[in-house]
């Protein structure tokens, strides 16, 4: 069980992740100069979730730790989506290279556009405004609200009220 933060006795760990691979055709214009294009880009989604209660834990808790999982869960159902919106402003992508070896500098590119991919698809699958709303909500299951209801609520109203 990872450490807990002060007034916390549980958790919950979801663990996104991408990975983009990116191929494309090179072009060459002379020995030391190419276009690549990006003809195919194929992502691998993950998404581990963790839940860590002791054996002494209430039902509340555990049914608290349930809704941090609902909200994972329920970002990761269009995380496909969000990866193809990402991955198609990449499709058809022309760059220039340059160098003595134009294969080198190709496949450097193509990882480096992999990289971008999979950072900026990191930074838009963000559930943590709602998953610290989930927690304002429900007090870390200290004040007795309903999991469920405030699961639906921060759902619902995370990029108002995050705001």
């Amino acid at each position: 069980m990872p450490p807990l933060d002060p007034g916390e006795n549980a958790e919950c760990v979801s663990d996104f992740s991408a990975n983009a691979n990116v191929t494309g055709l090179t072009k060459r214009k002379d020995p030391t100069h190419a276009t690549l294009t990006v003809t195919q880009i194929n992502m691998n989604l993950k998404l581990n979730i963790t839940i860590w209660v002791p054996f002494d834990v209430t039902q509340r808790v555990t049914e608290h730790e349930e809704g941090h999982r609902q909200i994972s869960e329920y970002y990761y159902l269009t995380a496909d989506k969000l990866a193809a919106r990402i991955a198609s402003d990449y499709m058809g992508k022309q760059v220039e290279i340059t160098g003595s070896d134009l294969n080198g500098e190709s496949m450097k590119m193509l990882q480096q556009l992999g990289s971008e991919i999979t950072e900026e698809y990191e930074k838009e699958l963000n559930p943590n405004p709602t998953q610290l709303l989930y927690d304002s909500i429900t007090d870390h299951s200290r004040n007795g609200a309903d999991a469920q209801e405030a699961v639906d609520h921060a759902l619902k109203n995370a990029s108002v009220e995050a705001k």
